[in-house]
């Protein structure tokens, strides 16, 4: 159904029973899958490649071009999944190179007036919550939550699992697994309500807090001696083998 003030270009393709209130505007090169849902005043730009049953509150621009000042108009992208839900004012923004989309799962919650610039990677199951802002090319990994006015500098990494406090300053990478808190933000322990909720084992929780404790209670040793002290039991669990994958493969390095 779409509303009669709605403005949709020919060119869009809408999928079924799709819901477009009233006036929202539907540019061309926009796909919207089945059984999406926009309430009023939303603005898709293309070229937007949207899944199934996505919602989108009054006043969400999506699709919009980056604000990036390097951006010299080239064809951009942006490519979002399923069952998405984008609250009130949520922008995002498309590309800034032909071939690289910015990339949004499925199962994510944007609340209002939360930013995910150009060229960002956002996985599945993600909370980006009220005033979130992502800078461009930053990648967010499966069940992050970034909490209500969290700035999160450009090309940063947010590991799974982690949550961040309010009003946070992230300019590093974010272990998975942890919860991260302040400005400037340091990780403030293992994320232990989050990972039981998620159905993580109990000897898993306590090999990430052995970790956890070696590898950042003490924040000025060096990082790279402190993982060579760990025990290889838990060395060797796999939720810690991800948490130090992550810490070798960070370019900016890791909040301690």
């Amino acid at each position: 159904m779409i509303h009669p003030t709605a403005i949709v270009s020919p060119q869009a393709k809408i999928g079924a029973k799709t819901e477009i209130g009233p006036y929202c505007v539907i540019e061309a090169n926009v796909t919207l899958g089945e059984r999406c849902k926009l309430h009023s005043h939303v603005v898709i730009h293309g070229n937007s490649e949207i899944g199934k049953e996505n919602e989108f509150f009054p006043f969400a621009a999506i699709g919009i071009k980056s604000q990036d000042l390097k951006y010299s108009g080239e064809p951009t992208a942006l490519v979002i999944g399923d069952r998405n839900v984008f609250r009130e004012n949520t922008t995002v923004h498309r590309g800034t190179e032909e071939g690289s989309p910015t990339q949004i799962g499925s199962d994510n919650l944007c609340l209002a007036y939360a930013h995910i610039a150009h060229d960002c990677h956002v996985g599945n199951n993600v909370i980006l919550s009220n005033n979130g802002t992502l800078a461009g090319h930053v990648h967010v990994a499966d069940y992050a939550i970034i909490s209500g006015l969290t700035a999160v500098h450009q090309f940063c990494k947010v590991g799974a699992h982690s949550i961040t406090g309010g009003i946070s300053k992230i300019v590093q990478d974010i272990p998975p697994f942890t919860i991260v808190d302040g400005n400037p933000s340091t990780v403030r322990g293992i994320n232990q309500v989050g990972l039981q909720r998620r159905g993580f084992s109990d000897e898993d929780i306590r090999a990430l807090r052995t970790a956890y404790k070696k590898l950042f209670l003490k924040k000025e040793s060096n990082l790279t001696k402190a993982i060579k002290t760990l025990d290889p039991a838990i060395a060797n669990n796999e939720k810690v083998c991800q948490l130090l994958t992550f810490i070798e493969n960070s370019k900016r390095g890791v909040i301690r």
